[in-house]
């Protein structure tokens, strides 16, 4: 794969990171916002199934892999998260392994790039595959509407306050954690008050950066949509498999012949 600069933007893009596929790449998968922790072991199983089984050449995680990652010391005893980084390490052995930070997930640390074999990406990211040109984001950035959240993510992503937060007991973390958690929980439960993505600030993007889809999680909104003539979108499927809602774990592949939404056994 090749990387090149991130390059520059203008008004509201922030800085992108480009790739282009391999030659020899015919799949890639994209999932995003399994929210993964201990209370989801039927979640978590068939995510390890999906990544050690997938006959993809590359697979991208566009954030929310987990439920919280609140630093990576919560990898050092055996657990959920030391085994969410052996499988992570596992997959990277046989396909190249993208992560993209998330709203939940935005604390798992670059270092875990040298443990795992993963590549973190910038949000967004555009990659040049089988003749097109993709837009590659979590989503939150283009969920304007959404001014409270945004603020907070402002706040969280300073690394400043990402240091105060990492040098607190992770006891402490835990806690703060759990409370966000439940906080979001709430809100979900109201989908009438959930923040949709952007239009017009989602095709300025694509079209400065001469994209013809954009591919997103977050919203939890699944679906595609023709946002202008020849431009599309695809919003990925957050995962749940433990009875705390319908059942629903599905992945995006590209392939040469275009997108194609997979559904895995439940």
């Amino acid at each position: 794969m090749i990387t090149s600069p991130s390059g520059a933007a203008s008004g509201t893009l922030p800085p992108f990171q480009f790739l282009a596929a391999p030659a020899e790449w015919d799949r890639i998968d994209f999932i995003s916002d399994l929210h993964l922790d201990s209370t989801r072991p039927r979640t978590f199983q068939v995510w390890a199934d999906f990544v050690r089984q997938t006959p993809a050449q590359a697979l991208f995680i566009l954030g929310d892999l987990f439920e919280a990652w609140i630093g990576d010391d919560v990898a050092a005893q055996p657990g959920f998260a030391a085994d969410a980084l052996s499988i992570l390490r596992e997959a990277a052995q046989t396909r190249w392994l993208g992560f993209m930070a998330g709203n939940r997930d935005f604390l798992f640390g670059s270092n875990q790039s040298d443990f795992c074999g993963i590549h973190f990406l910038n949000d967004p990211t555009v990659i040049s595959a089988f003749g097109q040109r993709i837009m590659l984001s979590h989503g939150d950035l283009l969920c304007l509407g959404d001014v409270e959240y945004l603020r907070f993510r402002s706040l969280v992503r300073n690394p400043e306050w990402q240091s105060d937060f990492l040098a607190k007991p992770l006891q402490q973390r835990c806690a703060i954690a759990a409370a966000m958690r439940d906080a979001s929980r709430k809100h979900q439960r109201m989908p009438e008050s959930w923040v949709d993505v952007d239009t017009q600030t989602a095709l300025e993007w694509l079209t400065h950066v001469q994209c013809s889809a954009l591919v997103h999680g977050h919203t939890h909104r699944p679906g595609s949509e023709e946002m202008a003539p020849g431009i599309w979108r695809y919003v990925l499927t957050d995962w749940e498999l433990d009875g705390l809602g319908p059942l629903r774990a599905q992945v995006l592949s590209l392939q040469r012949e275009g997108f194609v939404r997979l559904d895995l056994p439940a």
